[in-house]
């Protein structure tokens, strides 16, 4: 077995998995050329070229993305069989790769980082912030954070929070000059904060109960965000109505810096799971964080 080739197929895993030699060689604390060096390596050694490459493009060739579908799960295995002879001494070390929304960051993930890095000092947590749809397996994830409706069904899950509910709040200055909407029907005539969706580059209609039925409301204004936390921040600046999660503005709401109008017309949405493949549990720095976010969270709930 060529153990330089095997020290260099870590290399042909990242630039699959960034899509390009600068992504991965940032990832990897390494120079484009380094990087660019050690593909070369294992293509000229196996005599087969992994990657197409353009002035503006890198892709897998059919020979690299059958190595990766070989090779990938294997390192990961090995990885994995390292870190759990380390945790059976009691150091948890590795990196662990999060995908989430930034909501879930604000709402469960930093209370568990910082514990976490009291009892892991060996371990770091990469937090990749992605507000869309994505597969955790493909981009190289651990696990990723999302509502539990998004959630693949061959994902195992684990609950970070209670349900909560959509609501549509608006600061107390901005009710004083235009109102406070009675019904949904009054919201045609507000400044509503709009969301677009990244992912499809559509708008998002929000989603709210009229008469015991769920219905999603198209709404217009002057201004329209990527960011839910961005929304929270315009309707403190009396901008408009926004639609935020409650948890979010819940101080907000409690100290009178927003109101929340509407209130019967929310929906509740179930709540936000991390979710990872079924093996990929017994991971000793996977493990290692669900304990400890089960620990933090239910003290915070």
């Amino acid at each position: 077995m060529d153990r330089e080739l095997i020290a260099h197929f870590p290399v042909v895993l990242a630039v699959a998995r960034r899509g390009g030699f600068g992504a991965a060689a940032a990832e990897l604390g390494m120079s484009p050329s380094a990087v660019s060096h050690a593909v070369k390596t294992v293509e000229e050694r196996l005599g087969l070229p992994l990657f197409a490459r353009t002035t503006r493009s890198v892709a897998l060739t059919e020979a690299g993305a059958g190595f990766v579908a070989a090779v990938g799960p294997a390192l990961t295995e090995i990885g994995e069989a390292i870190e759990r002879l380390r945790a059976a001494k009691g150091r948890i070390t590795g990196v662990l790769r999060l995908n989430a929304p930034r909501i879930a960051q604000r709402m469960a993930l930093t209370a568990v980082i910082a514990e976490m890095a009291w009892r892991h000092p060996d371990l770091v947590i990469e937090v990749t912030s992605d507000d869309g749809l994505v597969d955790i397996v493909a981009g190289g994830f651990d696990a990723g954070v999302r509502l539990g409706e998004m959630i693949a069904q061959d994902m195992t899950a684990v609950r970070l929070t209670p349900p909560f509910k959509a609501i549509m709040v608006a600061a107390p200055a901005y009710i004083q000059a235009r109102g406070e909407p009675k019904a949904i029907a009054d919201l045609a005539g507000h400044n509503c904060i709009g969301f677009r969706l990244i992912s499809t580059g559509g708008d998002y209609a929000w989603e709210v109960q009229e008469d015991g039925v769920d219905t999603a409301v198209k709404v217009r204004g002057s201004a329209r965000v990527t960011d839910p936390l961005y929304a929270r921040d315009l309707a403190l600046a009396g901008v408009g109505l926004a639609y935020v999660f409650e948890p979010l503005v819940r101080a907000d709401i409690r100290e009178k810096r927003l109101r929340w109008v509407l209130a019967d017309t929310a929906i509740e949405e179930p709540g936000l799971f991390l979710y990872f493949p079924r093996r990929a549990a017994q991971a000793p720095k996977l493990r290692a964080f669900i304990d400890t976010a089960r620990e933090v969270l239910k003290l915070r709930a």
